[in-house]
């Protein structure tokens, strides 16, 4: 059984969870989610595996961007209204005031070669940070509700839909995510029979 939120160790402050988030910031070039999964799941254990993803899967369908939505809820979730702003302003603040720093540095040496190459070096590592987040979150599927293997077809079908066929993202969230959920229900129905 997985363990509950209160289960686990978390912030005791808002004030923690603001710091906790403006780390995670500032250390997400490319993309947060992978340092988000690492530092709440591996390095302060604030949520399994399990509750990372759900929280994920619940944060990725919401309109706007996904580590802002997943702050949030996961602010709101322990320190109510006070906890989703703290969270969210520690994700947003110290980043803020990095990219407009950035962005008036980029302005003034946009057509350098060195910046043009650093540019597309961090590409690369952004997608080698998205893809090594996906192989962790992968190993949660072996417990999905549903099974390995329908999860693992889900996902496939959700990477061929987005990656090859360039499908829409509302189509795939709404075709594949409602086959997901309606799998989840009917695997969860069938385990409170027994």
């Amino acid at each position: 059984m997985t363990p509950t939120l209160d289960d686990r160790p978390g912030p005791r402050t808002a004030a923690e969870l603001f710091w906790a988030f403006s780390a995670m910031a500032l250390q997400g070039f490319g993309g947060v989610m992978a340092v988000v999964q690492r530092e709440l799941v591996e390095r302060r254990g604030w949520l399994s595996n399990e509750q990372f993803v759900e929280d994920w899967a619940v944060a990725q369908v919401m309109p706007g961007p996904n580590v802002c939505n997943l702050a949030l809820m996961y602010g709101d979730r322990l320190f109510g209204w006070r906890g989703a702003l703290a969270a969210l302003a520690g994700l947003l603040a110290f980043p803020l005031v990095l990219l407009l720093t950035l962005g008036a540095l980029y302005g003034r040496f946009a057509q350098h070669a060195a910046m043009v190459g650093a540019l597309r070096g961090m590409g690369a590592v952004a997608a080698g940070l998205i893809a090594g987040t996906a192989l962790k979150l992968g190993d949660s599927l072996r417990r999905h509700p549903m099974g390995a293997l329908p999860a693992l077809l889900l996902a496939a079908a959700a990477f061929a839909g987005v990656a090859l066929a360039r499908l829409p993202l509302h189509l795939i969230v709404f075709v594949l995510g409602g086959a997901a959920y309606g799998l989840t229900w009917r695997a969860l129905r069938r385990g409170e029979r027994r």
